[in-house]
């Protein structure tokens, strides 16, 4: 292409319906139906983990080294449940985020519909992480009230590129990390089940809005694009932030307060968390999200190094 308007920095921008006519056929080959496709009823495995144990957030600090294996496992299975919780959490954004992107969009064409499928996907992931959190027999661990309340804030402001920044945030983050955890036979077979749907499905997630983030940051007023960078940081430190909740030390008998700090002091925890992102914070900053302001904000997040 020659065009200007038609490239970015990382090269020529694909047309919008081509992208979201590839999209639908993956999700008609390729989608799944929990219920079914999974067997909630099997009981769980002994000496099995619920999450892969270097991805848990005390590993290798002072208290999980006198932790016993069953009081590990079992944090495991507290963390888990968190991350499941908090991504209701961050689907149920995402979706009223698609709903606001489309509702100006000709309701016709491919790219619309390709929103719409996604919000399907993201019902069932809803309810598949409800169900798994029920068959887990633990809390629902939501985030506290500041970062709940500054979700309801950034999903009402949002930019159109921040919406789709904002998904890639929570997406990118989780999909590393349940990659890791579903082709490993250490884990429960139910957990490998759910993050191996997940996976597959957010795959085309990630595709459509970054093909559409591109095009965005290309296009948007120079104001949107700036309050984009700030509020993708802020953004940033609430969704890492609220991965894990605290009340999750107190579960397995931790002191929260204890617990939260040795999180805090751990190098193996900055870095799991900086990689989760790594790839993401790359091609943002490629395509000029993460600039100014915005990537103080991001730093202090602890997604970038």
């Amino acid at each position: 292409m020659t065009v200007t308007e038609d490239r970015d920095a990382l090269g020529a921008l694909k047309e919008r319906e081509q992208v979201a006519e590839r999209l639908l056929e993956a999700s008609a080959r390729h989608s799944f139906d929990p219920d079914t496709e999974l067997d909630w009823d099997a009981p769980f495995e002994e000496g099995k983990w619920f999450w892969p144990p270097e991805l848990c957030s005390l590993y290798d600090t002072p208290l999980w080294h006198g932790m016993s294996e069953e009081q590990r496992i079992e944090l495991s299975k507290h963390e888990a449940a968190s991350t499941a919780s908090v991504g209701i959490w961050f689907e149920v954004i995402l979706m009223q985020l698609l709903a606001r992107h489309v509702f100006d969009l000709d309701p016709t064409s491919k790219h619309v519909r390709y929103a719409l499928t996604e919000v399907e996907d993201e019902c069932r992931h809803s309810k598949m992480f409800a169900r798994l959190i029920t068959r887990l027999d633990t809390p629902v661990y939501l985030p506290n009230r500041l970062n709940h309340n500054l979700g309801r804030l950034m999903k009402t402001v949002s930019t159109t590129p921040g919406s789709f920044t904002a998904t890639l945030l929570v997406e990118e983050i989780l999909d590393w990390m349940q990659r890791l955890t579903f082709p490993d036979e250490n884990i429960q077979p139910l957990i490998r089940g759910v993050t191996r749907i997940h996976v597959v499905e957010e795959a085309r997630h990630v595709r459509y809005a970054r093909e559409e983030l591109r095009r965005q940051m290309r296009t948007c007023p120079r104001w949107e694009a700036e309050l984009t960078r700030i509020t993708s940081g802020e953004a940033a430190r609430v969704v890492a932030q609220s991965l894990i909740s605290p009340r999750v030390y107190t579960a397995v008998g931790l002191d929260p307060a204890q617990a939260v700090a040795q999180v805090r002091a751990s190098a193996h925890r900055r870095d799991v968390m900086r990689r989760s992102a790594s790839h993401l914070t790359g091609f943002l900053d490629e395509i000029g999200v993460i600039r100014g302001v915005g990537r103080k904000l991001w730093k202090s997040s602890g997604l970038l190094g």
